[in-house]
């Protein structure tokens, strides 16, 4: 049927009700509220399952290993699940047990996540079905498997996005491909859910101490990967030189916090941007102006300077959520 309809006509066939004033779950609900954190076993997932925990949610924490099970089931108000997002047998079972606790579902942090390094002209193809198969229809499945729970409760979807789905570098094109889907997957699923009651948003983290580099560089070993024959290989062996593990960047507190504000807030916001220092915040900011140039560049309908800047000031005064 939205083959033979505009774009407008589409977005008004989705156009959600007027708002009321009573106040949504996150602050009319008294008892503690159930939330999936998907790669929850390190990084940006463990410290936002131990954040949640500590406010009084009562957190199903994915992982695929046995070990991290056990970890993380020790910890108060924690229920550690066998969660790979990329098996659909593994994410019906989640389902079943999230189901059959009779908590339901108030929250869904698509959390887990993995990055591939190489240049596009030589990525192996399984090298890209691995990455999307994690950072994109990993979140696409399992936000799908746990919508009607989610739609009961009137709840709340927040994904991990990152830097890269605003900025493109070189080597991560893999990578950066995935966190731009994610971008639309957020705008989207907000469209689509939002009339229900559900909120939607992502949350965009910059360099933070993280396993992802570690766990991408044993991939790459088990694989076989190897530069020799590259034509980027000076570039590949310089960034594989530099350290696995990201010590020197900060813990990823502010993400997790990021996290609990867009399940508490009255209002959540569509993105929060969170980095921690401002080089980061301004080449994302700077990195998104430069395609609105872009677009507007020498195109038919041309906006000139003062046109650019009332749209701007337009969306200062009232951001999309």
């Amino acid at each position: 049927m939205l083959r033979s309809l505009t774009v407008l006509a589409a977005l008004a066939l989705l156009a959600p009700p007027a708002l009321s004033q009573e106040p949504t779950p996150a602050t009319r609900d008294p008892q503690p509220r159930a939330v999936l954190v998907t790669g929850a076993s390190s990084g940006i997932g463990r410290k936002t399952v131990e954040l949640l925990a500590q406010k009084g949610f009562f957190v199903y924490a994915g992982v695929r290993k046995d070990a991290d099970l056990q970890a993380l089931g020790a910890i108060a108000n924690v229920q550690a699940i066998r969660l790979d997002v990329t098996s659909p047998e593994q994410i019906d079972a989640a389902v079943a047990t999230i189901r059959a606790a009779g908590r339901g579902l108030f929250g869904l942090i698509n959390n887990a996540g993995v990055a591939v390094l190489a240049p596009l002209i030589e990525l192996r193809e399984d090298d890209l079905h691995f990455q999307m198969n994690v950072n994109v229809y990993g979140p696409c499945r399992v936000t799908k498997a746990f919508a009607p729970l989610l739609i009961e409760s009137k709840g709340r979807v927040a994904t991990t996005g990152s830097l890269s789905g605003v900025v493109a570098w070189p080597m991560g094109g893999a990578y950066v491909m995935s966190k731009h889907a994610v971008e639309a997957f957020t705008d989207v699923l907000a469209m689509e859910l939002r009339p229900f009651g559900v909120e939607v948003s992502v949350v965009e983290p910059g360099n933070y101490n993280s396993k992802i580099m570690a766990n991408m560089l044993q991939r790459m070993r088990e694989t076989g990967f190897s530069t020799e024959g590259s034509r980027y290989r000076r570039q590949l062996d310089r960034m594989l030189a530099q350290p696995a593990n990201a010590t020197a960047e900060p813990e990823p507190d502010a993400v997790a916090e990021a996290f609990l504000r867009a399940l508490t807030e009255t209002k959540p916001k569509r993105r929060y941007l969170v980095v921690p220092n401002q080089g980061e915040a301004e080449v994302t900011i700077r990195s998104a102006l430069a395609r609105v140039v872009q677009l507007n560049e020498d195109q038919p309908f041309t906006y000139d300077r003062e046109q650019l800047v009332k749209m701007l000031d337009d969306a200062l005064r009232g951001a999309p959520r």
